[in-house]
């Protein structure tokens, strides 16, 4: 579903620069407790996520995760680590179009417990390891993986350049991370659309379906602190990866951002 930065202090930074708090949606918060938090946000709206999204986006994030798929060119000799997996869209998505063994993980137990309920009733927990990771610290050898995708995940992770590092060190040579996430609206017109939607709408919707307004006004107002589409690429630069290029989704609401370890 779903941080920006302060003069002289970045939250992009890695945690060893960085300050002793960090954005939670547009507050600041101890950077300690931010793992905590969203894992609360995560545990609440679990349940009814599936339906959220599609409600959310008008059933858009569906069309965005086929061409983002599509994308990954699955192979069966490939291996796929899907960090932020959540309930298995990406991960059921890759094996379906062909992707060898796949890793559905995410910091959030709640999430995979549904996540996994979907695979037993597709009848593809078979050919998925399902697991608690934490993507700043992925317990994988290096060079391990073909695959490395973050859907909708990265922004809610407290240290974004641990995850792009440590992406990078699990994919092999020749592999590729893929990023898919809210980002920045390129086409003006669509900008107070868009606005009115997040934070009028969404929230109240949130309250209707899942009985939290809350949750769904942080998942707002983390979008908008997410880094733009060239900050994210910079980003990827500097933690090694290559060839970094992105493809923006219906004017930019969403991109697709990749980048080679080579």
């Amino acid at each position: 579903m779903t941080d920006s930065a302060e003069h002289n202090a970045s939250p992009f930074q890695s945690s060893e620069h960085a300050e002793d708090t960090i954005d939670f949606g547009y507050r600041n918060v101890p950077r300690g407790q931010k793992k905590t938090m969203v894992r609360e946000v995560f545990e609440s709206v679990a349940g009814k996520y599936d339906i959220m999204n599609d409600v959310m986006s008008l059933g858009i994030h569906r069309v965005w995760k086929r061409i983002f798929v599509g994308m990954l060119n699955p192979r069966p000799n490939m291996k796929l680590l899907d960090l932020a997996g959540g309930t298995g869209d990406i991960t059921f998505g890759w094996l379906r179009a062909g992707g060898g063994p796949a890793i559905l993980s995410d910091i959030n137990a709640a999430m995979l417990s549904v996540g996994r309920d979907r695979a037993i009733k597709a009848g593809l927990i078979g050919k998925i390891e399902v697991c608690v990771v934490d993507a700043e610290a992925i317990p994988l050898p290096d060079c391990s993986v073909d695959r490395v995708t973050i859907a909708f995940g990265l922004r809610n992770c407290t240290d974004k350049p641990a995850v792009l590092r440590e992406a990078r060190r699990v994919l092999k040579p020749g592999g590729r991370f893929f990023c898919l996430e809210f980002s920045q609206v390129e086409i003006a017109a669509l900008a107070p659309i868009y606005d009115l939607w997040s934070f009028q709408v969404l929230p109240k919707m949130g309250q209707i379906i899942a009985k939290d307004s809350e949750s769904y006004q942080y998942l707002a107002e983390s979008i908008r602190m997410f880094p733009d589409q060239e900050t994210l690429a910079q980003m990827m630069r500097d933690a090694g990866l290559e060839q970094v290029q992105y493809r923006n989704l219906s004017g930019g609401i969403a991109a697709i951002h990749s980048g080679w370890r080579l």
